[in-house]
């Protein structure tokens, strides 16, 4: 009994033998890909009924959403270690069982402090599927079809994203606040069941003898600690010396956590993943990547509703965003010549993403302008990181894919929150100001910046295509 619980499950025949299959098992991983950012911006829509039950503040309930992304972003890495040990589609599955059974707590939570734990663990469950995702598209897709396969996948993380808030005020204003949480509890269950049949078996796996407890610490300290640091510069309400103090202490564990892992007899990472100037340029592009996507999702709606706007009309002008990214994501196969190696692609859309962000700091930020140019935006965005991706994971050896994949999705979490971050710490800094020093174009000048940085990443990755060690 002990033996087929901590075994995968080989897929029936029939499906295995299907010369379609492949697209079965990444519908399953997009499954996963769409609850995790239907879920992270589902959640923000219940701040205000969670203030009213349970009679506290803003802040309190912000931690909602907090550990949640505290979590995730601190096991991606290690989750991904796990499941290169003992297998990803086990690891996955497992990830769905405890994700949702942590969405039913969330919904049955007494109080504010049991919602906040019960986050934490929801964020293990959604750390298990999201480290194990690429590496699950990559065993499962043929070769000449991963960019292909990786832009379905982003294109069903953007769709989550952009029914969060549609979603979330939908069932908040008819059925309440659980529900946020409950309805992820019928979809994980649907979604387990068919991972069982669908998924593929890991081909290879990469045993550990010993845990580098010492470098999951470390990893674990440096994420919430820069995060707290640049929330509180942003005014969180911590004391004066506190932002100083946690940026201080992330790159203290930033430092001594990659000091550590070319010694470790049994590292976390692969230190020669870090030499890689395809994974290192990789992850730097995929970090401002979604840097630049989610630092809107803050800003726009902020900018409508100060203009008198009602909250839905910003809402259905936010949508352009991720919709532009997801029909970018999947049909970048048809949209560029498909003699444009990967290289070149992620470039273009850097290079666009750069205008648009160019275009946006010098237009009046009207719903006219507004939503053509961020549908804009996010198509760039479309065109970049699937590429950007498919790069990185070529230059990850087969035996590690799960631990590259959760390298890749630890940098795309970092994003999002500093997304938010950097859109919130220039609105602080700057609310009122000049045609272009004001709050809201401070914010749009930073997000330029990062596709800057993003289009310079492109530049370091590899000009000739390789092929794929899945």
């Amino acid at each position: 009994m002990l033996s087929a619980l901590t075994r995968e499950r080989a897929r029936p025949a029939r499906i295995r033998e299907w010369p379609h299959a492949w697209w079965l098992a990444v519908a399953t991983v997009c499954f996963g890909a769409f609850m995790g950012q239907l879920d992270a911006s589902i959640v923000t829509l219940a701040y205000r009924p969670l203030r009213n039950e349970f009679g506290t503040s803003l802040a309190a309930v912000q931690w909602v959403s907090l550990s949640y992304l505290l979590v995730l972003a601190a096991l991606l890495i290690p989750v991904g270690r796990l499941a290169d040990a003992h297998g990803r589609k086990l690891v996955y599955l497992y990830g769905f069982v405890l994700f949702s059974a942590a969405s039913a707590a969330c919904g049955l939570a007494p109080s504010l402090g049991a919602l906040i734990g019960f986050r934490a663990l929801q964020g293990v469950g959604a750390a298990m599927l999201q480290a194990n995702s690429i590496a699950l598209v990559l065993a499962s897709t043929p070769r000449h079809r991963v960019r292909a396969t990786l832009g379905v996948q982003a294109a069903a993380q953007a769709i989550g994203l952009a029914l969060g808030p549609t979603v979330g005020g939908l069932l908040v204003s008819t059925l309440g606040w659980r529900w946020v949480f409950g309805i992820n509890v019928p979809v994980g269950v649907v979604a387990a069941v068919a991972g069982v049949y669908l998924l593929p078996r890991s081909r290879s796996l990469n045993p550990a003898r010993t845990w580098d407890r010492s470098g999951v610490a470390l990893l674990a300290a440096a994420t919430p600690a820069g995060l707290l640091g640049v929330s509180a510069a942003s005014g969180l309400g911590l004391p004066g010396g506190a932002p100083t103090g946690l940026l201080v202490l992330a790159a203290a564990c930033v430092a001594g956590f990659l000091l550590r892992e070319r010694r470790a007899a049994a590292p976390l990472v692969d230190p020669t993943l870090f030499g890689d100037r395809t994974v290192s340029a990789g992850l730097v592009g995929a970090l401002c990547g979604y840097l630049v996507l989610f630092g809107p999702l803050v800003l726009v709606p902020i900018v409508l509703t100060d203009a008198g706007s009602s909250a839905l009309h910003a809402g259905l002008v936010l949508t352009a965003l991720p919709a532009g990214f997801a029909l970018a994501a999947t049909l970048g196969e048809r949209m560029l010549p498909s003699s444009w190696s990967d290289r070149r692609r992620a470039g273009f859309g850097a290079m666009l993403g750069v205008v648009v962000l160019a275009a946006l700091v010098a237009a009046p930020l009207t719903t006219a302008w507004l939503a053509p140019l961020l549908a804009a935006l996010g198509g760039a965005l479309g065109l970049f990181t699937p590429a950007n991706n498919a790069l990185v994971m070529r230059a990850v050896p087969s035996h590690v894919a799960g631990t590259g994949g959760g390298l890749l999705n630890m940098t795309r979490s970092l994003g999002t929150a500093l997304g938010v971050a950097a859109v919130t710490l220039a609105l602080h800094l700057r609310p009122g100001g000049t045609h272009l020093l004001d709050g809201p174009r401070t914010a749009l000048l930073v997000l330029a910046a990062a596709a800057i940085v993003a289009l310079l990443s492109a530049h370091l990755l590899p000009s000739a295509p390789e092929q794929l060690a899945v």
